[in-house]
């Protein structure tokens, strides 16, 4: 929800240019990603370093990436719990980024990344206001003390 501020609420203020913009920027993003990759899995192709670790670097990107984009898809839908790994998985999702980058292209089709938590959160709140402003009757400074019969 970074890149929409308050847009997301009614749709309005370019929400829909935004995410296109997003969409194509993500996706940009993912292709340059990809095509670095492949320029240093060649460079370990010159190196000569041997199958084995030529075939351990692609494994390991693609467990990475798969990894992070689960994780990125199901952060847009829920808050991670206070005890949850997600911190320790920082450093996994820094190394499979392009699957951030393609969970965030792909939610991006449909919505803002996190439209659908915010929105419900929203909703919740103005609920909840809505109930607290509904019981008030009024200044409560301005009532009169009542008697003991």
């Amino acid at each position: 929800m970074r890149f929409y501020g308050t847009t997301w609420v009614d749709h309005d203020g370019g929400y829909h240019l935004r995410r296109v913009g997003l969409a194509i920027g993500s996706l940009l993003g993912a292709t340059a990603s990809a095509y670095l990759l492949r320029f240093a899995y060649e460079g370990l192709e010159i190196g000569n370093v041997g199958t084995f670790l030529n075939i351990s670097v692609v494994v390991l990107f693609a467990v990475c990436s798969a990894i992070a984009f689960v994780k990125t898809w199901e952060s847009f839908g829920r808050r991670p719990a206070p005890s949850s790994d997600e911190a320790s998985l920082k450093g996994l999702k820094a190394i499979g980024f392009i699957g951030s980058l393609i969970a965030y292209f792909l939610r991006t089709l449909g919505e803002a990344p996190g439209e659908k938590l915010h929105r419900a959160e929203y909703e919740a709140a103005l609920a909840a206001h809505d109930r607290r402003r509904s019981t008030r009757s009024g200044n409560p400074a301005a009532r009169r003390p009542q008697r003991k019969k």
